[in-house]
């Protein structure tokens, strides 16, 4: 990609990057270590808001306030891994990041991101399903799409890139991805990735 399309998928990294006091981003680091601490050991579905309140120190309506509920925390969980991720894709070296052909570019997203579904998939199940479409309005979400459709676009798909990105995002959510649980993982999506990535896109 070129200086132009860098600069737009930096935009959108910082879109919606917390500005905030000191004291309450601590309490925030408070909270959301306390939730990934009791998440990893009790899972995601056996856990309260007043259980991570608790082990936190602050308030329930403090954590209500911030989070909103248990998809709100889950997302807030996922947004520092998400932007890491990004960062990555931005700055990081090739194929993921800048300088390798849309093809290895794509094929590196598609292993790169599978790798974090499938790490990360009850917190994503939780924060994606938490409303009808709620993966669709995520930021994070347009960030991979116009990711995918730069890439698409550069790789000489201009006309289709924009749904093309959607096709090869479908196989990467986490309802798809768990309702498929047993019979496929992390390398059978990228297995099945690559087949679709490779046909569109010949390396």
């Amino acid at each position: 990609m070129g200086d132009a399309p860098g600069e737009e998928l930096v935009e959108l990294l910082r879109e919606g990057r917390p500005r905030e006091r000191a004291d309450a981003a601590r309490n925030r680091e408070r909270v959301l270590a306390a939730a990934a601490r009791l998440f990893r050991e009790h899972g995601v579905a056996a856990v309260s808001m007043d259980a991570i309140a608790a082990e936190a120190g602050v308030g329930k309506g403090t954590l209500f306030r911030r989070f909103g509920d248990r998809s709100g925390l889950a997302a807030a969980l996922l947004d520092a891994r998400e932007r890491e991720l990004q960062e990555r894709v931005i700055f990081g070296p090739p194929p993921l990041g800048p300088g390798a052909p849309p093809a290895a570019r794509l094929l590196a997203f598609a292993e790169a991101y599978a790798a974090y579904l499938y790490g990360h998939l009850d917190l994503l199940r939780v924060s994606e399903t938490a409303s009808p479409g709620a993966r669709y309005r995520l930021g994070a979400y347009r960030f991979w799409h116009r990711h995918l459709a730069l890439l698409l676009t550069e790789a000489g798909r201009g006309r289709d890139a924009d749904y093309l990105a959607h096709a090869l995002l479908a196989p990467l959510g986490a309802e798809m991805a768990a309702a498929l649980r047993g019979t496929c993982d992390a390398a059978r999506t990228v297995a099945g990735l690559r087949e679709l990535i490779t046909g569109l896109v010949p390396g």
